[in-house]
């Protein structure tokens, strides 16, 4: 059974532009090793080895972000419910701290830019709760409780 990839509109739009952006470069990957191979002995030619390397990187990426959008489904904006779920932008605050996050799919995880996965403790621990919720999360640091001051 092939693994369901939630993913936003936004995201999916980042995804199908680099797998555009790699099948150019896969073009001029290919040029550059027919290249090499004119200067000669491949045992020893550096260009060779690195457009070789760089082929392989560009490929495994291509067949990677094909595997995830065949098997994507996007996250559709729902009316504000006020229960976090997928797609739902949420703020915390943990003592004086507060922040905001969007939780989404693992493919568009970027916590630095407050996009928190769904699968991460803490976009478990969220799901299903609402505005004023106190939630508990487990950490590496011990338990820590965050209070939900907003939901969207």
């Amino acid at each position: 059974m092939n693994e369901v990839h939630y993913i936003t509109a936004e995201g999916l739009t980042k995804l199908e532009l680099e797998l555009e952006t790699l099948k150019e470069k896969r073009k001029a990957t290919t040029l550059r090793i027919e290249e090499a191979i004119k200067m000669g002995d491949l045992s020893e030619n550096a260009e060779y080895t690195d457009a070789k390397e760089e082929q392989a990187f560009v490929e495994g990426r291509i067949a990677e972000i094909e595997a995830i959008l065949k098997s994507s489904e996007v996250i559709k904006k729902k009316r504000n419910t006020g229960v976090i779920g997928v797609g739902s932008k949420i703020t915390i605050k943990h003592g004086r701290s507060e922040q905001s996050f969007t939780i989404v799919g693992s493919e568009e995880s970027d916590p630095a830019a407050g996009l928190i996965s769904l699968e991460s403790p803490l976009g478990k621990a969220f799901l299903g709760h609402e505005k004023d919720d106190k939630v508990s999360v487990e950490t590496p640091r011990g338990k820590v409780v965050y209070n939900v001051i907003d939901v969207a």
